[in-house]
């Protein structure tokens, strides 16, 4: 029996439309750009490159063997209403990725982070709406989980936000959801769990944990964990999130409102993590073997424990998480090894 996600492609394959990725630069807007391309569509990429790469959407189309002309790439701003109204023009889905992430830079640079995650979400709000786009689906995150203790994260029920970042992904939640009922704009958010993944950024102040460890094992330089290494998150690769943006897009009308969380659906430490990936490495690198993490305090605004519950995925959207974590772990060290 095929699975939801294979009818889905087929589906889209069998009736290509134009599709705008916004963030299409990043890590997740190029894989879901080289996935559209791959299956015939037609795309609209729009991103500043203040965080995302030309590069990325180069690879993404040379990966999937489609024309590059079946690539726009427009180069500005969500925070220009302009830019996002010409970039949603004769668009039939949104795939709306573009923000400003990380939760320690939302702590250093909150007003920035506003713009970019709530007025530049609300210009691509309207912008779909005056289109006149048929759906259009978001990226939150499971930082809107917040304060809440309760294990896993449920959509149903969350807690305060522990930082800027967080209160934006909560705050675009709640517009969404204005816009579906005043607008009757077909919406759909996604709760990322800790998405990891071939194409994401190494470098820098505020880039992930799995390619800042990995990269730093490979230079033999040491790696920072931030407490005591017992704090929990829900890795997911990123094909499982391609899939649930698939999934959410193609999704009957009735299905296809609300939040759902993307994620694998476990829990691992910091700890676990951090072996894992110098077990992986020391395959290639045997002198990796011997590195041991150092430990730091706790970051502001981090959430000790993450992980998600995905049956509402699972039955409302067919959502099935094809990568797990060490899966996911031994295709990205081979591409960040290959680097």
């Amino acid at each position: 029996m095929k699975t939801a996600y294979a009818l889905a492609c087929e589906a889209v394959a069998a009736a290509p439309r134009r599709w705008l990725v916004t963030g299409g630069a990043g890590f997740i807007g190029s894989h879901l750009i080289e996935r559209l391309l791959a299956l015939g569509q037609e795309v609209v990429a729009l991103d500043d490159l203040s965080t995302g790469h030309r590069g990325n959407i180069d690879e993404a189309v040379a990966a999937s063997g489609a024309p590059a002309d079946r690539c726009r790439f427009l180069e500005r701003d969500i925070v220009d209403a302009d830019a996002v109204a010409e970039a949603c023009r004769e668009v039939d889905i949104v795939l709306h990725q573009a923000a400003l992430g990380s939760v320690p830079r939302s702590v250093k640079e909150p007003q920035e982070t506003y713009a970019r995650n709530v007025a530049g979400f609300i210009n691509v709000l309207d912008a779909a709406r005056d289109a006149g786009v048929s759906r259009l689906v978001y990226a939150s995150s499971s930082s809107v989980y917040g304060d809440s203790p309760h294990l896993p994260k449920a959509e149903a029920r969350i807690g305060n936000p522990a930082s800027p970042y967080a209160a934006t992904k909560r705050v675009n939640e709640l517009y969404a959801e204005m816009y579906r009922r005043s607008y009757n704009l077909e919406i759909v958010g996604l709760r990322y769990f800790n998405v990891f993944g071939r194409r994401q950024a190494p470098n820098g102040p505020y880039a992930a944990v799995i390619p800042r460890w990995t990269l730093r094992l490979l230079a033999g330089e040491p790696c920072q964990i931030y407490g005591d290494g017992k704090t929990t998150r829900d890795y997911c690769y990123i094909d499982n999130v391609v899939q649930a943006n698939l999934l959410a897009a193609t999704a009957g009308a009735e299905t296809a409102r609300g939040v759902y969380n993307v994620a694998a659906g476990d829990a691992t430490t910091l700890n676990e993590l951090f072996g894992l990936i110098r077990s992986g490495l020391a395959e290639k690198r045997p002198d990796v073997g011997s590195a041991e993490p150092v430990y730091e305090r706790f970051r502001a605004g981090d959430v000790r424990h993450s992980y998600a519950d995905i049956s509402k995925a699972r039955e409302r959207l067919g959502y099935e998480p094809r990568w797990t974590l060490l899966e996911g772990l031994r295709s990205t060290l081979d591409w960040y090894a290959a680097l």
